[in-house]
């Protein structure tokens, strides 16, 4: 007895009944969903990324609770309003409750940040559950000197209460680690959220493999190198630099070489 997959059922007419730019942030969003497949921080169909939709209207996109990262496309996200309605649910699926929870509080508290990413990796959970958080030991990590914030962990994102205090603690940051859970960075745009979310993966790599060598002494490089770097780090925030455009089109050619299916 053969069993259907849920994405044989989706709707072929998304893209025509949204519009051309809520069209493009899907597709983005659908290929931010892909990479991270890609560099496997995926916690199996748990976490979620979302993207606000261009317009009026308080919606965002976030994937269909129970399909793989892999499987997220343009047409198969699910739109919801900022008070938890399904507004658009091509697979029927439905949402991530936790999801909801972390990606509404943001998206209603920042207008300014326009995608929101979370991540369950290893190393990125394991930074979250030390005292000290990330350590300041490498240049990935100096980069985020002073840009990050720090939740504290109250279970499973299931209490909308929790989304006032959540916001509380990421104030004016657009990075933030969730003690005992996982990774957040958000953007002013779905690009400018990977890149941060690409960086801060990558720091946290370091400092478990830095702290793995055992009872070796850290370097800690001095204050005023520290502030240093935070400053030619400023570039990064704003999320408008060039830079940013040319590590998402890098990004892009790199997953585009084995697949293009997240367009669709």
């Amino acid at each position: 007895m053969s069993s259907v997959s849920p994405l044989s059922s989706i709707s072929k007419n998304v893209r025509q009944r949204v519009t051309p730019e809520e069209w493009e942030v899907r597709v983005k969003l659908a290929a931010a969903y892909r990479l991270a497949a890609l560099f496997k921080w995926t916690d199996h169909i748990y976490t979620h990324f979302s993207a606000r939709v261009p317009g009026p209207d308080e919606h965002f996109l976030i994937n269909a609770f129970g399909l793989l990262f892999d499987e997220i496309s343009a047409s198969n996200l699910v739109k919801v309003d900022i008070d938890g309605s399904i507004v658009d649910d091509p697979t029927g699926l439905g949402i991530n409750p936790a999801g909801y929870v972390i990606h509404s509080a943001i998206h209603a508290a920042r207008p300014d940040l326009q995608a929101v990413l979370h991540t369950h990796t290893r190393d990125g959970i394991a930074v979250s559950a030390q005292r000290d958080g990330l350590l300041p030991i490498s240049q990935h990590s100096i980069g985020f000197s002073g840009r990050v914030a720090y939740h504290g962990y109250e279970g499973v994102a299931l209490d909308l209460d929790e989304r006032e205090r959540l916001v509380a603690d990421l104030g004016d940051k657009s990075v933030l680690i969730l003690r005992n859970h996982g990774l957040l960075t958000a953007g002013v745009s779905v690009e400018h959220a990977f890149q941060q979310l690409h960086g801060l993966e990558r720091a946290c790599n370091i400092q478990i493999a830095a702290q793995a060598a055992g009872n070796v002494e850290l370097i800690f490089p001095p204050a005023e190198v520290v502030a240093k770097v935070e400053k030619q780090a400023e570039v990064f925030k704003s999320g408008t630099g060039p830079g940013v455009a040319r590590h998402w089109d890098a990004l892009i050619r790199q997953l585009e070489r084995s697949d293009t299916s997240y367009k669709e």
